[in-house]
């Protein structure tokens, strides 16, 4: 008898087992129910992947992924986020807000010559805005927002903040924020400059926060539509227009801000910039 036993456990030593087959005891215990999955490796292993690799795609729609240039930021490139392509009209919606947002890494390069002439014609639903850039009072200014014109940044924004005073009449039309909540902008902000140009009705400034040395917002601006003396020497001015004043002036007043239900702000087509 001690024999046979002892041939019986040497059979059991010799037993060749699969992949995930356990030995022993533990082999006594099986699982049950779903659990047989962890029973066959190879099926766990195939689950396992599965469920790796779909985690993986979801977080890349939902997070909406990274762009970068050589993975550098570089002046005037490297878009993060971009809907839709340029100098597509989106509709606004009922705040004001556009779909085309771009965000980027730092302020252009100087790419134009202050001794020519820029003129931006400002296409909106109510009219046409033309206006005379002055790229020798204030480069940066200008060289901005030919540079955000472009490409397409101000396409489908509006003039989302009208500011009229207590007897009606308009006296600021601010744009320039895609967002329209007024604290939007592309990415970066540029440097205050200080011009002679007097802020007469229709002259076009850059906005940014009061005071005198806060720097620019990126990309917002405004009309003044009456003269506003107090306001030289603490905004940057860069242009004055020279036609269509009277599509500014039939703006309804407005402020999402301050307003319980404002009025859609008059949405831009598209700007055009001509050198000469």
């Amino acid at each position: 008898m001690p024999r046979k036993k002892q041939t019986v456990q040497t059979q059991k030593r010799q037993k060749t087992y699969a992949a995930g087959e356990m030995t022993g005891e533990a082999a006594k215990v099986k699982p049950k129910g779903v659990f047989r999955i962890f029973d066959n490796y190879a099926l766990f292993a195939v689950i396992g992947g599965a469920g790796l690799i779909g985690g993986l795609l979801l977080s890349v729609i939902l997070g909406g992924g990274t762009s970068t240039v050589d993975g550098n930021d570089v002046r005037g490139e490297g878009v993060i986020r971009t809907t839709p392509e340029a100098g597509e009209t989106v509709e606004p919606s009922d705040t004001g807000a556009s779909s085309n947002i771009k965000q980027y890494g730092a302020p252009p390069p100087m790419t134009i010559d202050p001794a020519k002439s820029y003129t931006a014609t400002i296409k909106t639903a109510n009219g046409d805005i033309v206006v005379a850039l002055d790229p020798e009072a204030a480069p940066d200014a200008v060289n901005n927002f030919v540079f955000l014109a472009n490409d397409g940044y101000y396409d489908g924004s509006t003039f989302f903040r009208v500011v009229a005073d207590e007897s009606g009449t308009l006296r600021f039309a601010q744009a320039g924020d895609p967002t329209a909540t007024g604290s939007g902008g592309p990415g970066y902000e540029l440097p205050y400059e200080e011009t002679d140009i007097p802020f007469t009705a229709g002259t076009l400034a850059m906005a940014k926060p009061q005071g005198a040395d806060a720097a620019n917002n990126g990309s917002q601006f405004f009309f003044t539509l009456t003269d506003e003396p107090t306001l030289e020497q603490q905004y940057t001015a860069f242009g004055q227009i020279t036609s269509g004043l009277e599509v500014v002036e039939s703006f309804e007043p407005r402020d999402a801000q301050t307003m319980q239900d404002p009025p859609p702000g008059v949405l831009i087509e598209s700007i055009e910039i001509v050198e000469a």
